[in-house]
């Protein structure tokens, strides 16, 4: 079966209730597509919950995490800016702290990851934006 998005509405509902996001490669740079998107949805109300092993200390303001695994409270999404060959690891760590979404950014494809995603039930979305799908799908809806 070949993989497919969620629905715009679906992807709608998902933001709409989510809580924290847990960025997954977030640079520290800001010049960097992941920071200048977790800015963004930060700004737009989002708590942002940085992950980067190669980061100590704090990245826009929140305390950066080596590994999923470290972060101690619950993950709604999973934000993943990493190379497609990670992803399916990267799926298996949001599945074994119980997150709800697996979300790929734009131009990150993989399969491997989808198939874990579905095994242990979250949402994968992958080739998206998560800051454009934002714009897109909750324009005039309110968060909560």
């Amino acid at each position: 079966m070949s993989f497919e998005n969620p629905s715009r509405e679906q992807i709608g509902d998902i933001l709409a209730s989510a809580g924290n996001i847990a960025v997954v490669g977030l640079s520290d740079k800001s010049d960097r597509v992941s920071y200048m998107v977790a800015y963004a949805m930060q700004s737009r109300g989002y708590r942002i919950i940085p992950v980067n092993p190669t980061v100590d200390g704090d990245i826009l303001g929140e305390k950066c995490y080596h590994t999923l695994a470290e972060i101690p409270e619950p993950v709604d999404i999973v934000n993943v800016f990493r190379r497609s060959e990670y992803c399916a690891e990267v799926a298996q760590e949001a599945a074994d702290i119980g997150a709800k979404v697996l979300w790929l950014q734009q131009s990150i494809i993989s399969q491997d990851a989808a198939d874990i995603a579905e095994r242990h039930g979250m949402i994968a979305i992958m080739d998206r934006c998560i800051k454009v799908e934002e714009a897109v799908t909750m324009h005039g809806r309110r968060r909560g």
